[in-house]
């Protein structure tokens, strides 16, 4: 896909993934939504960012998990922009719970992780279904993670959310094709903040124990997420319904 001069919503892009990949879409030539939650100070700094490079840009607030919020937040896309050709599934939240501690995983920590892992981004793609389909077609491209593809992660329930959201792609890519392609991308550990205060004092211990596994010498940074993102949104026409796994080689190595 051409980016210049289409519209795209992020999820999820204060921070992180979310915010390379926001700001990568703008420094192509495309107008961004930058969803947010909680971080708004975060999310605007990232909307006035991209927008320096000359493309309108917007802070939205909108939690995923909640279905008015979601089209609320599409509204608010077509409204500043005129058209929707790309959005990406990356707003995400754990619980940090030792897959053994079956009794600390409660009803309350189900509900949370499937909101925002897997119903959010079905929300979001029903509301942006119509939009994406105009103007000769769009893009999904939902963010997941080698948990739901290995069961190896922060809690059994986040691992769950992701193995749901990796068969969403499928189901979804035959709703909404031939206009919408609709794919994955899988990362592994990733070196930034959420895992960092996830993990605390033991972060760099379980990072450097993941670098040893992989093939590679190495863990995901946000940007090796955004490059694989933009590997489904810039590559061939044909590519729908797949999940692409980033993880330096570690799942290879199990």
């Amino acid at each position: 896909m051409e980016l210049s001069g289409k519209a795209a919503i992020v999820t999820g892009a204060g921070t992180g993934v979310g915010r390379a990949t926001a700001l990568a879409l703008a420094a192509a030539g495309c107008d961004v939504v930058v969803n947010y939650s909680r971080s708004k100070e975060a999310a605007e700094a990232v909307a006035a960012e991209a927008a320096a490079t000359g493309v309108r840009a917007i802070a939205v607030q909108a939690s995923v998990a909640e279905d008015a919020d979601c089209r609320r937040l599409v509204s608010a896309a077509t409204e500043a922009f005129g058209r929707l050709d790309v959005l990406v599934n990356n707003a995400g939240t754990t619980s940090f719970i030792p897959h053994h501690d079956l009794d600390a995983v409660t009803a309350e920590t189900w509900t949370s992780i499937m909101g925002v892992n897997l119903i959010g981004p079905f929300q979001m793609a029903r509301a942006t279904a119509a939009a994406l389909k105009a103007d000769g077609g769009g893009q999904i491209v939902n963010v997941s993670s080698v948990a739901g593809v290995y069961g190896t992660g922060s809690s059994i329930p986040y691992c769950a959310s992701k193995a749901g959201l990796n068969n969403l792609t499928v189901t979804l890519a035959r709703v909404l094709g031939p206009e919408v392609q609709v794919n994955t991308v899988c990362p592994g550990f990733i070196d930034g903040s959420w895992l960092q205060e996830g993990f605390g004092e033991a972060f760099e211990a379980i990072k450097q124990s993941v670098v040893d596994k992989t093939l590679v010498g190495a863990v995901c940074t946000p940007e090796d997420v955004k490059d694989a993102i933009f590997g489904f949104l810039r590559g061939s026409k044909l590519t729908t319904g797949e999940l692409l796994v980033v993880d330096g080689g570690y799942g290879k190595a199990l």
